[in-house]
């Protein structure tokens, strides 16, 4: 007797669509009804009510009865299920780091930071790592991927160099606590964009340009919710466009870098005050100081036509619907808003002006960087592979 023929893995999978569907709309709208979710998805009520039966039996979602407000059918509202996937997302910034963990709605809880009390690279990582397994034995197999938001430079999801840290390239391999869990790794402004876009001010829109400024700037764009991340994954490196001075040479070891036209540095060489250890703490006590200091203000004033210049190159460039600004720069720019719009209108391409891109604050503020790693990690987690290895251990539990 011939013995049955194997399952196609695209047979296999078709029973994940409709879930996945469902999961992504819990994701886009924590919070969301069943009701809802059938009507955007256009399911049947029988369809709707199999498949979330489905998902509560493998523990990724759970219901809760809705607040109704009017007579009708009784519907639930979808969550995350209380013993179902999470994900660790690190944030890796200049002076110190957290650790947070995400269920698969996607919104992070700080569980664990630290304070760098070295930059060598070994101390940093060291500690972070003890933060991650620390969370990873808290919830053991539920964990399913680790994702790391660090400011530096990231090509082929390997750090290599960061000019705000003072590395090279380094090794970020001790963060993956467990050999088969994926270790995703992601530069800080970039992930900071794809969360503005994917959830924050800019979602929807098809086309954004994201800028933030820290130490340095940095940003990404962002394409039909994906970020344009080059042949390497290097790409959105914008603090290193040459629209600075020629004379100053960059940590990254360019010369003429963005980077040092926008931030703490900038402020502190047109107040004539040594370059600051700590760019952004300096650039937040000078904005405190402007509204009293004429001096401080026109140091400011410098530093926003920087950013708005440069940010006009690059909307000529890329052509966004829209362009968001965390981090510093929204500050810098109502600080000095005269400043920063003239430059932005006098770098514009003369057809742009009359109807430029909206430019917009970033509404993640600080947590960007950390959404913009979960995001990341629930995409690699929510898959038909993701949630047919869930299924698998879940039959083992």
């Amino acid at each position: 007797m011939a013995s049955p023929r194997p399952r196609s893995a695209r047979a296999r999978d078709v029973r994940w669509r409709g879930a996945l569907a469902v999961l992504d709309e819990m994701r886009r709208e924590p919070g969301v009804t069943r009701a809802a979710v059938a009507r955007r998805l256009g399911l049947s009520t029988g369809s709707a009510t199999e498949i979330t039966a489905r998902l509560r039996d493998l523990s990724l979602l759970a219901e809760t009865p809705a607040a109704t407000a009017a007579r009708g059918r009784p519907t639930t509202v979808l969550t995350p299920h209380p013993d179902g996937p999470v994900v660790i997302a690190v944030d890796l910034r200049q002076e110190d780091w957290r650790c947070a963990v995400a269920p698969l709605d996607g919104r992070p809880e700080i569980a664990e930071t630290g304070t760098h009390r070295s930059r060598d690279p070994e101390h940093v990582i060291d500690a972070v790592a003890q933060g991650v397994r620390r969370l990873h034995r808290r919830h053991g197999d539920r964990v399913r991927a680790v994702s790391v938001a660090i400011a530096a430079t990231v090509q082929r999801g390997r750090v290599v160099q960061s000019s705000v840290l003072g590395w090279d390239a380094v090794d970020l391999a001790a963060l993956a606590v467990d050999p088969r869990m994926p270790l995703l790794i992601g530069n800080d402004a970039t992930l900071a964009g794809l969360a503005e876009a994917r959830q924050g001010v800019a979602a929807g829109a098809a086309t954004v340009l994201h800028i933030t400024v820290e130490v340095g700037v940095g940003g990404t764009l962002v394409v039909d919710g994906r970020p344009v991340d080059g042949a390497t994954g290097a790409g959105g490196e914008f603090g290193h466009l040459p629209f600075g001075d020629r004379d100053l040479r960059c940590p990254c070891g360019a010369r003429g870098c963005w980077d040092l036209v926008v931030d703490g540095r900038a402020i502190a060489r047109h107040l004539g005050d040594p370059p600051p250890r700590d760019a952004r703490t300096y650039a937040e006590q000078a904005l405190a100081r402007a509204p009293a200091d004429p001096r401080v203000r026109a140091a400011i004033g410098r530093t926003a036509r920087g950013l708005g210049a440069g940010l006009a190159g690059l909307i000529n460039a890329v052509d966004p619907a829209i362009v968001t600004l965390g981090g510093l720069a929204e500050s810098l720019r109502v600080a000095a808003e005269p400043e920063f719009t003239a430059a932005l209108a006098d770098g514009l391409m003369r057809f742009r002006r009359a109807n430029p891109p909206a430019v917009v604050a970033a509404t993640l503020g600080r947590d960007g960087a950390l959404h913009g790693a979960v995001v990341t990690a629930l995409d690699h987690v929510l898959t038909e592979d993701g949630l047919a290895a869930w299924a698998a251990l879940r039959s083992f539990a």
